[in-house]
């Protein structure tokens, strides 16, 4: 079955236990390199099974909100509304995805904080009603076009080792939070409760005990002008670290306890994104084009040199970049080492390399500084954790071709899903069965994403 991204047609390979992600990733690469190397995903769904239950075992009763915009491809999409979570969408197109699911209007939050009017009354139509705001003027455009909103008062977080510029750049202040309830009194607009972000880069957890207090703060201050609060976001920022994830809850539990408490009827939601795909996603990407050039112009500026003059060091060009699937780079770094494919020899001489995509534009460069064996054209490079912020709407930049999705999921995982009783119907009709010794074929197999 072939499916593409913006519908739902898709597949998804059971692996019997004697194959691996590995085999998955050999099989495919020797399909591409038959039929025309492009780059591609292979997607472990069960990944976001098992980061299901250690949410549950670790953060229970806060329910997960999936941000939408992470990774939005279909066989992501129904996993997750399969084992129950919600959705937190930041355009028209993200609500209408998850709609045609079948997800009810009440497990999605609308949390774009500069909405389009148009998108609003699409939300009000669909029966979308919690969506965010942090100022008078968004909050007025609500008013307006979705009378019956329910707001959650986005609150800025106060981070002084994170990059506070970004960190400040939504979200209002405790002081302000008091003009939005009164003008949200006079427009006849419901506040229903609070949310607020802190960063998956915020070294410091202490910054979600000030965040949790000011929520208090601020559910006290709505009393006072009879708004009925029973919601709190604590946001996103979960890096998809069990440790992280441990650490973060051992912050807040406890405050969590006293100011929202179980009988104060609130109920608390997080937005984890990258906690949940990151890890389940690898790209496979081919070599297109290679060239030799000059040490001291592939050194950052800065960096002393200490190489051997002889030793040739590489440009490599690659079939994917910072316009498809490495869009991130543009503005955060990058957090995978790219891993050679190829076998090579434990004693084979390493060179300093850097990585570039197809465009030949100046900004689209992956690696500046990496060690890697000397490769030819046509030799494949593996990225692991590329499941977040990659597989939405990508750039056409020079007729770029969007890569494969395979996906996949063991027999361990899906059995998990059946005794837990989420394995819907309609779902299991994307399951086939993949020996461990099979050649994938993109047309049949697995779903593509053209």
């Amino acid at each position: 079955m072939k499916g593409f991204l913006e519908d739902a047609n898709y597949s998804i390979g059971l692996l019997d236990e004697g194959a691996t992600l590995a085999d998955v990733i050999d099989n495919c690469i020797y399909e591409h390199t038959h039929t025309g190397k492009r780059a591609f995903y292979v997607g472990d769904l069960g990944k976001l099974v098992k980061n299901n239950i250690q949410w549950q075992n670790v953060m229970a009763p806060i329910k997960p909100f999936y941000p939408v915009r992470c990774n939005s491809t279909p066989g992501v999409l129904e996993i997750l509304g399969t084992l129950g979570v919600g959705f937190a969408c930041s355009s028209k197109s993200e609500m209408a995805l998850v709609q045609d699911l079948g997800i009810s209007p009440e497990n999605i939050i609308y949390t774009n904080p500069c909405k389009q009017a148009s998108q609003i009354k699409y939300a009000a139509k669909a029966g979308i009603n919690i969506m965010t705001c942090d100022n008078d003027i968004e909050l007025k455009k609500i008013a307006r076009n979705h009378p019956h909103a329910k707001l959650l008062l986005h609150i800025a977080t106060e981070d002084i080792t994170a990059d506070e510029e970004m960190n400040m750049k939504f979200g209002t202040s405790l002081k302000n939070c008091r003009h939005l309830m009164e003008c949200a009194k006079e427009l006849g607009v419901q506040i229903v409760g609070v949310k607020f972000h802190v960063s998956g880069s915020c070294k410091e957890l202490q910054t979600y005990i000030h965040a949790i207090s000011d929520a208090r703060c601020v559910f006290d201050m709505a009393e006072e002008f009879g708004f009925k609060m029973n919601m709190l976001d604590i946001g996103g920022g979960f890096t998809g670290s069990e440790l992280q994830l441990e650490e973060v809850n051992h912050i807040i539990r406890p405050l969590l306890d006293v100011y929202f408490p179980k009988e104060s009827g609130v109920n608390v939601i997080a937005e984890p994104g990258c906690y949940y795909v990151s890890s389940a996603f690898t790209l496979a990407v081919n070599i297109i084009a290679k060239k030799t050039v000059e040490y001291d112009k592939l050194l950052p500026s800065g960096v002393e040199q200490t190489r051997n003059d002889d030793e040739p060091v590489f440009t490599y060009y690659i079939n994917d970049g910072v316009y498809g699937s490495f869009a991130s780079k543009l503005s955060e770094k990058l957090n995978t080492i790219p891993e050679v494919h190829k076998k090579y020899k434990e004693d084979e001489p390493l060179f300093a390399s850097s990585l570039w995509g197809p465009s030949c534009d100046e900004l689209d460069q992956i690696v500046e500084n990496c060690l890697l064996p000397e490769l030819s054209v046509g030799d494949w490079l593996i990225f692991d954790n590329m499941g977040s912020g990659t597989l939405g709407e990508q750039s056409t930049f020079n007729d770029y071709q969007r890569p494969l999705i395979y996906y996949m999921m063991s027999f361990s995982d899906w059995d998990e899903m059946q005794d837990a009783g989420i394995a819907s119907d309609t779902l299991m009709k994307n399951f086939f069965f993949v020996p461990s010794c099979i050649q994938l074929s993109p047309e049949d197999r697995f779903s593509t994403a053209a």
